[in-house]
């Protein structure tokens, strides 16, 4: 079992908590991690580009002029690729699909390699309580700095009963806000910090546990 110091909201230590070996003392795999992150990516990718073909062109069907004796090249289509306004050939379009897919065993195991750099790097802090006084976002930030976590990227890993606390802090520049339920690879990766509740990184521990029972 390794012991991970948690903190108050005034960066004092207030105790540790107990965090299994087999979700959090994994051996660094950069391959796996990448092909996770890689397929994460192309996952939440938005496609907007798109150029029209000659189908999707306005313009008349006629031909524009009889196909010989008239001197000119022959034409079929004012919506021809080769006209002014025309179609385009081999443009980018929005049925482009970049979605991969992961095994969920390779997405499990590189969240816990995930977790397992965070932790042995002291790149994660965990609070005892996300329980503001006020829900202020001055006293978000005092309590960042306090961690000393201020200076950096980092990404909060909240519950639905933290909200206040993540509400709080969303005017943060550095700040980024996922809920605990859906926390990934990416998030983790893109972040210098990962900063977590008591209670939230207990779920999360609670939920690699399922996840490895149904594997």
């Amino acid at each position: 079992m390794a012991l991970l110091q948690t903190y108050n909201l005034d960066g004092g230590e207030s105790g540790s908590i107990e965090l299994e070996d087999r979700f959090f003392d994994i051996p660094l795999n950069e391959a796996l991690l990448k092909e996770v992150y890689v397929a994460l990516s192309a996952n939440e990718r938005e496609v907007i580009a798109h150029t029209k073909g000659r189908g999707e062109r306005a313009g008349s069907g006629k031909k524009p002029w009889k196909q010989k004796h008239t001197g000119r090249a022959r034409a079929g289509s004012v919506r021809s690729p080769l006209w002014r306004k025309g179609g385009v050939v081999f443009g980018p379009k929005n049925t482009r699909n970049f979605s991969k897919k992961v095994n969920k065993k390779a997405k499990q195991k590189a969240f816990s390699i995930a977790m397992s750099e965070k932790l042995r790097r002291n790149q994660m802090k965990v609070l005892d309580s996300f329980e503001l006084s006020q829900p202020k976002t001055k006293l978000v930030a005092s309590a960042l700095q306090k961690l000393g976590v201020s200076e950096k990227s980092l990404v909060l890993g909240f519950l639905s009963s933290e909200k206040s606390f993540e509400r709080a802090g969303q005017n943060i520049a550095l700040l980024t806000s996922r809920s605990a339920h859906t926390l990934n690879v990416k998030d983790i990766l893109d972040h210098h910090f990962l900063l977590m509740s008591r209670e939230g990184i207990q779920h999360i521990q609670d939920r690699m546990r399922l996840s490895a029972k149904e594997l």
